[in-house]
């Protein structure tokens, strides 16, 4: 996320880091690094002005002036004048109303809005405990409406059914008094996109939202179109009372544009970002976490949530009572850390949010053969119970009806053996409970170079 404009400025910040005492001569290089940085990486005009000049005009205050370490403060402001610039602190939703609380999603087609209401339907429903009734108004395109009936159902929440020959208005008036009936806690309206914003649908989106009058209008929009995303989100405003921006495809943004232009130039805040497309892909927006993980000192705080809540406590505490009693970590035990690492965003979203873990995330994207471990359940599913009790009887011919079965090399076996191998010894060094016997553990299944380095035990493209 956001790995060219990080790069940059990490490589910019560094050079005055170190510096025993700071003045205008020797941050002048360093703020044009930045600038040229926050520039290239689509970032709007104005934003990147008053960026620069607030930094400078703090950098040369009294305050680091007199500091013990003028470099250090010096990074301290620029991160507060990130946070600054994107919104000081997470605004969640309000929903603070007479039950059913309206979400109406508005945006441009290909934003990625219909998916977007699946993942916040899915968000408050396991999150905030809520009832939740999605229903589409999207007329033009029955296709969104059948998209948005499959994943209500994924996602376990109720589906107002609405069909092409309706208008709008009445398809979300019938689908208010539905939810009533239903005593659901809130109402998400998928509205209709279109592929550039024109004086129909900013009349149409008007008229709906003047009928049911939402608690929260949130504008969905694609990170990738950097500066855009933040002008077409001021021409929505316009029209239409926005209270946030939900920001999508962020995981595939290398440039951070959107994310630092939204808030300076349509005074609205981001509240969500859309990090990947399976419907638990949907993150709070926290400014402060964004700006440490942009300079490279990672998000922690957000790993933590993330275990949390997407980890299976009682998986886990199985495991862990297993081990502890010296009974043997066998492939289905492995199979399920698997699935939830894969919950967790696999190795590369784990590292991303880690400090100083960058560019080990970026090594470990490039190198890392990430459907293998796909692969890897598959060939577990193909095993006998026994065999995965049993790992050692895994042998002859027992590896060619496997491999068959899955669509797999005997190579990828003997991978997902000797990895399973090496997942047991780290287990068995747990079991005394030591914290750095684990650690060495880890650093044996390491490569010496980093994650998909030479050498290494993670599968490879």
């Amino acid at each position: 996320m956001f790995e060219s404009l990080s790069d940059r400025l990490s490589h910019s910040l560094r050079t005055v880091s170190g510096k025993a005492r700071l003045n205008e001569e020797n941050i002048q290089d360093t703020m044009r690094e930045v600038r040229m940085a926050l520039l290239e990486a689509d970032v709007a005009m104005p934003v990147v002005k008053d960026f620069v000049d607030a930094v400078k005009e703090r950098a040369l205050g009294e305050d680091v002036m007199q500091s013990l370490s003028p470099g250090q403060a010096f990074l301290k402001i620029v991160q507060s004048e990130l946070e600054a610039t994107m919104g000081s602190a997470n605004e969640g939703l309000n929903l603070a109303t007479t039950p059913p609380a309206v979400i109406m999603m508005a945006g441009l087609q290909g934003a990625g809005k219909t998916t977007t209401v699946a993942k916040l339907a899915r968000l408050l429903k396991e999150r905030d405990k809520k009832k939740v009734t999605v229903v589409s108004a999207d007329v033009y395109r029955p296709a969104a409406i059948r998209q948005l009936e499959v994943l209500a159902e994924e996602v376990g929440v109720d589906f107002f059914p609405s069909d092409i020959g309706q208008k709008p208005v009445a398809i979300v008036q019938a689908a208010l008094a539905h939810a009533r009936i239903k005593f659901s806690d809130v109402l998400i309206v998928d509205t209709a996109g279109r592929l550039a914003v024109d004086a129909d649908m900013m009349a149409e989106i008007g008229e709906l939202h003047a009928a049911v009058k939402p608690v929260e209008t949130l504008f969905v929009v694609d990170a990738m179109t950097g500066q855009d995303a933040a002008t077409t989100a001021k021409a929505f405003d316009e029209a239409l009372p926005l209270t946030g921006v939900i920001l999508t495809k962020v995981d595939a943004d290398t440039r951070g544009g959107a994310a630092l232009s939204v808030r300076s130039i349509t005074g609205k805040p981001i509240k969500f970002l859309g990090v990947g497309e399976k419907t638990t892909a949907l993150d709070p927006f926290h400014p402060d976490r964004l700006a440490s993980r942009i300079l490279g000192m990672g998000d922690v705080l957000s790993l933590i949530e993330e275990v949390e809540s997407k980890v299976d406590k009682k998986k886990a505490d199985k495991l862990a009572r297993k081990i502890k009693k010296g009974k043997k970590f066998d492939l289905e035990d492995f199979r399920e850390q698997l699935q939830q690492m894969n919950n967790m965003g696999g190795i590369t979203g784990m590292l991303d949010k880690l400090p100083g873990m960058g560019k080990m995330a970026q090594v470990a994207q490039q190198n890392v053969d990430t459907k293998m471990f796909t692969r890897m359940e598959v060939m577990i599913d193909s095993m006998t119970p026994k065999e995965r009790r049993n790992p050692e009887l895994i042998q002859g011919s027992r590896k060619r009806r496997i491999t068959q079965g899955s669509g797999t090399q005997v190579q990828d076996l003997n991978r997902l053996l000797k990895q399973h191998k090496q997942m047991q010894k780290m287990m068995k060094k747990l079991k005394g409970g030591g914290m750095e016997k684990m650690m060495r553990g880890l650093g044996g299944m390491m490569p010496p170079g980093g994650a998909g380095g030479p050498g290494g035990s993670f599968p490879t493209r």
